[in-house]
């Protein structure tokens, strides 16, 4: 993946009351992101976060984003439009530390955690990494239908694997 988003805060540059933004993709950085997630159309994308220091040179990113998509849907292949909403929360450390096996929280409670790397918070690539897994894996339009029918059904001995065994039997 390459960072269509270059909406990166270095560390250092966080206040200490925290950095509040507002951000929207401009049409390339849409169509590159529209391409790259396989997606017929982005027309619009924006990320509101916030992001504030935490002890140990730890910093928190918070927010949501609001994409309108378009996506081919997995029957008729037609564009099928929706809205994603989706929220992200993100904590970056300097360096992982591994986690006590006896803990009894949930891996899905709390924030992601991810190496700070650099100083720099790469707010783009989890707006990206957010909207690629909010999206419907399986888009459909109203009222599409799949209906599959067996070539071979017509043929009730081919559609049974033992009718043959029983024709090789009647010969022997």
């Amino acid at each position: 993946m390459t960072n269509h988003l270059d909406w990166t805060h270095k560390s250092v540059d966080i206040p200490a009351g925290g950095l509040e933004r507002e951000r929207e993709a401009v049409e390339g950085e849409r169509n590159a992101i529209a391409a790259e997630l396989g997606l017929l159309g982005l027309a619009h994308l924006s990320a509101r976060y916030r992001i504030v220091a935490l002890a140990g040179n730890c910093y928190r990113l918070t927010g949501s984003l609001r994409g309108d998509v378009e996506q081919a849907c997995i029957i008729t292949l037609e564009s099928v439009s929706s809205r994603v909403e989706a929220p992200f929360d993100v904590e970056f450390v300097p360096v992982l530390e591994a986690r006590d096996s006896t803990e009894e929280e949930s891996v899905l409670e709390g924030p992601d955690v991810e190496v700070l790397e650099h100083g720099d918070i790469p707010v783009g690539r989890i707006v990206f990494e957010t909207l690629s897994a909010a999206l419907d894996p399986y888009p459909r339009r109203p009222g599409a239908e799949f209906k599959w029918q067996d070539p071979h059904a017509a043929e009730p001995e081919r559609s049974n694997p033992f009718a043959v065994l029983a024709k090789l039997r009647e010969k022997g």
